[in-house]
């Protein structure tokens, strides 16, 4: 059996202005943009990996209302469960993300397991980590 990876949803408060920080800072497509069912289905990938969508997902789609409040506490603590990416150079990227303003949580570093990573927080708070090959 073949099992691949096609969608990740990120919880986000603020569609806009997290598609305006994952296409117009990290760069990536806009794979989906269109209502669904009273929201807003809406879907960025890594120009390199067509097949990966994540969902810039509103944290009230198709949750029980006492759950949406619960999942939109735990995004405002920025307590929620990150995703890592992995890019050509660590540091290029730092100096990208940065300059466009966000939130850093660590610059770049090599750890001890391999790569070089440096790590920011998205505008809905979201632990986000970015890594390389460590240098030589």
């Amino acid at each position: 059996m073949d099992i691949t990876l096609s969608h990740l949803f990120v919880q986000v408060h603020d569609q806009d202005e997290a598609l305006t920080f994952y296409r117009d800072v990290l760069g990536l497509e806009v794979r989906t943009d269109m209502p669904f069912q009273g929201f807003r289905w809406l879907t960025v990938g890594p120009p390199g990996q067509p097949e990966v969508e994540i969902v810039l997902e509103d944290p009230t789609m198709g949750r029980a209302p006492d759950d949406a409040v619960a999942l939109k506490s735990l995004l405002a603590k920025g307590s929620l469960a990150g995703v890592i990416f992995r890019v050509d150079d660590c540091d290029a990227l730092f100096e990208r993300v940065s300059a466009a303003g966000a939130e850093v949580m660590q610059e770049p570093v090599d750890q001890p397991y391999g790569v070089r990573d440096c790590a920011f927080r998205d505008p809905s708070g979201n632990h986000l980590r970015f890594s390389s090959a460590a240098k030589s």
